[in-house]
């Protein structure tokens, strides 16, 4: 037994010596030491100095020189190139990122008994949506344009290599980004038509969507952000701008929702034989508020990574102004939430932060610190005033989405006419304006909603009549969650009221 005890302690002694030595062998230090660079060992052994090295020069250039060699030299620009990049591909992991803020919001404002169904729409908007993006979205958003700047004509099945066969970091990168950015469209309607809606017509929208409704539209107004020879006639002709999204993700989101509800029309008990609305609590405001956290912060991407790049001031301006403009859109209302109701409500409050966020996502490259903080302010006072509209015309909209993402869109959008200025190199303090973008915004704001919506509504009204568009009544009234899925979110142990989804 002491013989083995002895035979373990080498071998453990063995190892470690082998440990420290494979540490000393492979550290800098080492190798700076004892090993001199295949470049310094050719010029010691006589042979022909690397290209641009001189007997003279031969010590303060031989890390150039072999940097030469094994590729491009590391210049200010290729630094600079590659964290673009590298921030671009940040910023879409923070926009991703919010996929999973839109699950929390829209599952914890509805009932307990769909939570799971929430999850996997925001799944399948993610899975089903990147591969139609791939497909054929990017192609008709980003592709060259055609002759009158409507669709995009190149670019399907996008492959990511350039010219020369060789892979293009930059597109790749720009993909990723704009990829999350069209599941995001989808997904503002998933919280619209929460609820009541049958999952195999919501994937069927969800690849709609993603492949050429919102593509288009952003073909109109971001065509060039890629190719030169890709500009859409609303950036072109009208010179409309949304440096972020207010109008081409949100409104668009927001517009395919609106269509989304009408068509499948209010949950069960939602309003009364009166025809007034009643509340249907949601089940977890926890939920809600976190994912509204993580929507906040996610939102640092959407928006200050739409600079695509980390040089001069601009994606930091962005940033602020973004975080000033949640602020004020949570206090403004809060406040108003008290005002209205007598109470602090928290879920009017998130909803504020969230309006904030989406009416500076447009104007956030443009306006003053300032005028950020009026613009979320004035998004928050939108929002309970909204979401009270849209109860008593009968549209229900079980998280508030139309709200937030429609309407704070297209008030972000106006708001660039009233607030832009130049920012860089100028005074950010004041409030200039533009009055001669109030037309192009306007003409912007209207092409979206006439495109979005009328095509939405048909293609929903071609779903129902194939797949239909609504579960069965007594699928709704027990939930989506076992019938559609096979499966609950929570422990069969723990019990929820269906009607208010409280346990």
């Amino acid at each position: 037994m002491s013989q083995l005890l002895r035979m373990h302690r080498q071998w453990k002694l063995l190892l470690l010596l082998s440990c420290f030595a494979t540490i000393l062998a492979t550290s800098p230090v080492a190798f700076a030491q004892d090993e001199p660079t295949p470049t310094a060992a050719k010029a010691a052994e006589g042979d022909a100095l690397p290209k641009g090295v001189t007997e003279g020069n031969k010590e303060a250039t031989i890390d150039e020189a072999a940097v030469e060699e094994e590729g491009e030299p590391l210049t200010p620009e290729v630094v600079q190139a590659e964290g673009d990049h590298l921030w671009t591909l940040i910023a879409a992991i923070l926009v991703f990122w919010m996929q999973a803020g839109f699950a929390l919001v829209e599952a914890g404002f509805t009932r307990a008994k769909n939570a799971a169904n929430i999850m996997m729409k925001n799944a399948a908007d993610m899975c089903f949506g990147g591969i139609t993006f791939w497909i054929v979205g990017y192609g008709l958003m980003f592709g060259p344009s055609d002759s009158y700047g409507i669709i995009g004509t190149g670019d399907f099945l996008f492959s990511g290599v350039g010219s020369d066969g060789s892979i293009d970091e930059a597109n790749m990168v720009f993909w990723i980004f704009q990829s999350v950015f069209a599941a995001t469209a989808a997904t503002i309607v998933s919280g619209c038509m929460a609820g009541r809606t049958n999952f195999p017509a919501y994937i069927i929208f969800s690849c709609c969507i993603t492949a050429f409704i919102y593509p288009v539209f952003g073909k109109w107004a971001w065509g060039s952000l890629f190719l030169d020879d890709g500009a859409g006639w609303l950036e072109d002709k009208w010179g409309f701008l949304d440096f972020a999204g207010s109008t081409v993700v949100h409104s668009i989101g927001g517009w395919c929702g609106l269509a989304g509800a009408i068509a499948v029309g209010p949950r069960i008990g939602k309003y009364g034989a009166d025809g007034k609305p009643k509340v249907i609590a949601g089940h977890n405001m926890v939920y809600g508020m976190i994912g509204t956290f993580i929507l906040w912060m996610g939102w640092f991407g959407f928006n200050a990574g739409s600079t695509t790049a980390i040089g001069g001031s601009e994606f930091a301006h962005t940033a602020t102004t973004t975080m000033l403009a949640a602020c004020a859109g949570g206090l403004i209302a809060m406040l108003t939430s008290k005002a209205m109701y007598g109470k602090w409500d928290l879920g009017i409050t998130a909803n504020g932060v969230l309006g904030g966020l989406v009416a500076i996502t447009a104007p956030c490259y443009d306006v003053s610190l300032l005028s950020a903080v009026i613009i979320g302010g004035i998004a928050g006072i939108i929002i309970p005033c909204s979401i009270k509209f849209f109860d008593n015309i009968k549209v229900d909209d079980p998280v508030g989405a139309l709200s937030v993402h429609l309407v704070c869109g297209i008030w972000g959008t106006l708001a660039i006419a009233i607030f832009a200025q130049e920012i860089y190199g100028g005074n950010s303090g004041l409030i200039e304006g533009n009055p001669g973008l109030i037309l192009p915004q306007l003409v912007g704001i209207a092409a979206a909603g006439l495109w979005a919506f009328p095509v939405s509504f048909i293609v929903f009204k071609i779903v129902d009549a194939i797949v239909g568009l609504r579960v069965a009544p007594e699928v709704e009234e027990q939930g989506l969650d076992i019938d559609e899925h096979g499966i609950g979110a929570y422990p069969s142990h723990v019990v929820f009221d269906a009607g208010s989804g409280h346990v």
